[in-house]
C-alpha cells in the first residue's frame, strides 16, 4: 500500500514540476543526518547575500529545526515560525526575520532573511503525530519571493526520501544533495539521484562534505561523477574548526581566511552563475 501510494505522487509530482517558480529556489538535501547540511545552507545563503544577492532560508525541516541557532536566533525571539504557517496560526510572512544584525552585510546591497521552524516540545510532537501540507508550503514560494524581492530562496530540507522531499524537488529549480566519502551515503544518494532524474529537476549538483585528508579530491570527484552522472561542484574537507564550532554561529564569519570558506565561497558563486545564466532573477 504505501508503495503504491509513492509510485502515484512520482507520477502526479512530474506534472508539478512544470510549473515551477520563475525565482531561483536552491534546495540544500542529504540522503542521512549529520551531513552538515543545514551548517553548508546557512553559510552559502550568507555568502550569496554577502555578494549583494537578496537571499532567504527556509528551514523545512520541522522534525528537527535548528538553522536559527547558526543565525543567533533564540526560540524567545521567534514568536512565529513556519511551524505556525503551516498549522494556521499565522500567514508565512509573520514567519520571516531578517537577519543582517547576526550576519552582518557591510554595504554589500545584499539581504538576508530567515524563516525558522519551532524548536518547541509541542510543535516537533504535532509535526510527527499529525504530519503538515507541503503542498501549502510550496504554494506559497512565489508569493514570498515576490514580497520581498528574492534572487534566491535556500531550502533546508528533512533528510531522506519522503514525500516532502518529493513535493520540494519537484518545485526547486536546483537540487544539491550533500554526500560524505561513506558507502552508507552513496547507497542512499543513488536514490536521491534517481527521483531527480524522474521529476525532471533542471539542475542537479553534488557537493562532498567532510573528506578527510588522507582522500584525493580529485579522485572523491571522479568516484562521484561515475557512480551518479552528475557534476560535483566542491569538495569540502572535515574540518575541526567547524565541529569545534558546534553551531555556535557561522564558520564563514568566525574563519573567514580558512580553505573551507573559500570552497563555500566558489560554491556561492557557480550556483548563482548557473542561476543568473538560466535566467532567474
Amino acid at each position: 500500500m504505501r508503495r503504491a501510494s509513492l509510485h502515484f505522487s512520482v507520477g502526479r509530482l512530474r506534472a508539478l514540476s512544470l510549473a515551477r517558480s520563475m525565482g531561483q529556489i536552491i534546495s540544500i538535501h542529504s540522503y542521512r543526518g549529520g551531513t552538515g547540511k543545514s551548517n553548508i545552507a546557512a553559510n552559502l545563503a550568507y555568502l550569496t547575500a554577502k555578494r549583494g544577492h537578496r537571499v532567504a532560508v527556509l528551514d523545512t525541516d520541522l522534525q528537527s529545526p535548528g538553522v536559527h541557532l547558526l543565525f543567533g536566533l533564540e526560540q524567545e525571539r521567534m514568536p512565529f515560525t513556519l511551524s505556525d504557517f503551516l498549522f494556521d496560526k499565522c500567514e508565512l510572512e509573520d514567519a520571516v526575520y531578517e537577519v543582517g544584525a547576526a550576519a552582518p552585510l557591510n554595504d554589500s546591497g545584499g539581504a538576508l532573511f530567515l524563516v525558522p521552524s519551532s524548536m518547541t516540545i509541542e510543535s516537533i510532537s504535532r509535526v510527527l503525530s499529525e504530519g503538515y501540507d507541503p503542498g501549502k508550503l510550496n504554494s506559497h514560494f512565489k508569493q514570498l519571493m515576490e514580497t520581498y524581492d528574492l534572487d534566491v530562496l535556500f531550502l533546508d530540507t528533512h533528510p531522506g526520501l519522503n514525500k516532502e522531499t518529493l513535493l520540494t524537488a519537484a518545485v526547486c529549480d536546483t537540487l544539491v544533495i550533500l554526500i560524505r566519502p561513506d558507502k552508507q551515503d552513496f547507497h542512499g544518494t543513488a536514490l536521491l539521484t534517481e527521483m531527480a532524474r524522474r521529476l525532471a529537476v533542471p539542475s542537479v549538483y553534488l557537493i562532498a562534505n567532510k573528506v578527510v585528508g588522507r582522500l584525493n579530491p580529485d579522485e572523491v570527484v571522479t568516484r562521484m561523477k561515475e557512480a551518479f552522472q552528475y557534476e560535483v561542484i566542491g569538495v569540502l574537507p572535515l574540518s575541526e574548526e567547524m565541529a569545534g564550532l558546534g553551531s555556535r554561529g557561522l564558520f564563514c564569519l568566525e574563519f573567514p581566511s580558512d580553505p573551507l570558506t573559500a570552497e563555500l565561497g566558489r560554491i556561492a558563486d557557480h550556483l548563482m552563475s548557473r542561476g543568473l545564466n538560466s535566467g532567474k532573477h
